[in-house]
């Protein structure tokens, strides 16, 4: 099992950038897959990134050329940078581990982008 706790969100300008952390309480070196989704108001919970335990990357459509997902296995985190911000990236972020058929979940943080 593991935890996972997100941070780094908040209120941004459209056009911003803001950076989100999500620190997982066990290695991540087993961690197959860490991702982040969004939520945003009224709808489905999307993925917006992913990265395997070899480093390769996958990004949904709308974030590919402004977000980059990263992670390190040394300190157990996975972040999202993110750049040129809109308001259809506002939304609830939540932070995913992948261990065989489990995933696990952080509580998600809010990233609100006023235009």
């Amino acid at each position: 099992q593991v935890q996972l706790v997100e941070s780094g969100g908040g209120l941004v300008q459209a056009g911003g950038s803001l950076r989100l952390s999500c620190t997982a309480s066990r290695s991540s070196y087993n961690i197959n897959v860490m991702a982040w989704y969004r939520q945003a108001p009224g709808k489905q919970r999307d993925l917006v990134a992913d990265i395997n335990a070899g480093g390769a990357t996958n990004y949904a459509d709308s974030v590919k050329g402004r977000f980059t997902i990263s992670r390190d296995n040394t300190e157990n985190t996975v972040d999202l940078q993110m750049h040129d911000l809109t308001p259809e990236d506002t939304g609830v972020y939540f932070c995913a581990a992948k261990i065989g058929f489990y995933s696990y979940w952080g509580k998600g943080i809010l990233v609100t982008v006023s235009s």
